[in-house]
């Protein structure tokens, strides 16, 4: 797969449009119909989106992503695209009407054969642009449209806002099912107050990356990959109110059947659920015994 972050001519294209933060169900549907429809006629797909979200600079939202652009990439990629288009959102694009955004970016540029979207996708000044009017557009331009229908998982229709509202109120389980994939983030094994290897849970200390979605305080049933190797963990993530006074909160996970030091090493962290509320125990002790009983429910999951 080719990534280029400006426009170039790749003509008789089938293309797909959208931010695709997630890559969920509803986006692999979009950007499975654009690679097989290339497939069958002998051409190249691609995918155009953007570095940031457009209503960062519509806005001035401060956007969380379910999915970091390495990330974002890597699950498109798998999914078999040729070309990535990763376009800068700046005014003059975000001035640009539907239509001169269709003639003057997309078939200017890539005489596309197709355009796939999804159902809820908008384009141009004011959201001129929608499915409605690519639609009424293919002849002029000679593309074939498809528009991708609503997917839905346990009578929930997929989108990213309802990806992001189950990950902040904790449902990280339903969230997973949505997107088809963990929820997961990349870090690097920071140096922490050790106070895990006094209890006997010794932890890897991370930071949790400040543009991703926030999962409520907590613990949490995760994944951790280290040194090519994935470990069952159970994960704290918050203030530590039993043994810590910190107002900065940490995210630590203490990995099941591993005992080495790795600090200063990247792993990838795979929340799978949320397990429950951070607690302020009347005793260390106390703290001990519970988290023994986490470790129990997670080997018995």
């Amino acid at each position: 797969m080719e990534v280029f972050y400006e426009l170039n001519k790749q003509t008789d294209l089938s293309l797909c449009l959208g931010f695709f933060d997630g890559v969920h169900q509803g986006h692999q549907v979009v950007i499975k119909n654009t690679v097989n429809y290339a497939k069958i006629n002998g051409v190249k797909s691609a995918l155009i989106t953007f570095i940031e979200h457009p209503l960062c600079l519509l806005h001035g939202f401060d956007v969380h992503y379910i999915s970091t652009l390495p990330q974002k990439l890597k699950l498109i990629e798998e999914l078999g695209v040729d070309y990535v288009y990763i376009l800068d959102f700046n005014r003059e694009l975000a001035q640009k009407s539907a239509y001169g955004y269709l003639k003057d970016v997309l078939i200017e540029n890539f005489q596309p054969k197709a355009i796939t979207t999804g159902f809820n996708h908008y384009f141009g000044l004011n959201k001129q642009g929608n499915s409605e009017f690519l639609y009424n557009h293919q002849k002029e331009f000679g593309y074939k449209y498809f528009e991708i229908p609503p997917i839905t998982y346990n009578n929930i229709v997929v989108s990213s806002s309802v990806i992001k509202n189950y990950l902040m109120n904790g449902d990280v389980y339903t969230a997973n099912k949505l997107l088809d994939h963990k929820f997961s983030f990349k870090s690097v094994v920071q140096e922490g107050q050790k106070i895990g290897r006094t209890i006997n849970f010794p932890t890897i200390n991370l930071e949790y990356p400040l543009n991703m979605v926030k999962i409520p305080y907590g613990v949490y049933s995760v994944n951790v990959e280290l040194k090519g190797q994935k470990y069952k963990a159970i994960a704290n993530w918050g203030l530590k109110p039993t043994v810590n006074n910190t107002l900065n909160p940490t995210f630590e996970a203490h990995l099941l059947d591993f005992s080495q030091d790795v600090y200063g090493q990247p792993v990838s962290v795979e929340v799978n659920e949320f397990i429950r509320n951070e607690i302020k125990f009347l005793s260390v002790k106390e703290l001990q015994k519970q988290i023994a009983k986490d470790i129990l429910a997670i080997k018995e999951g």
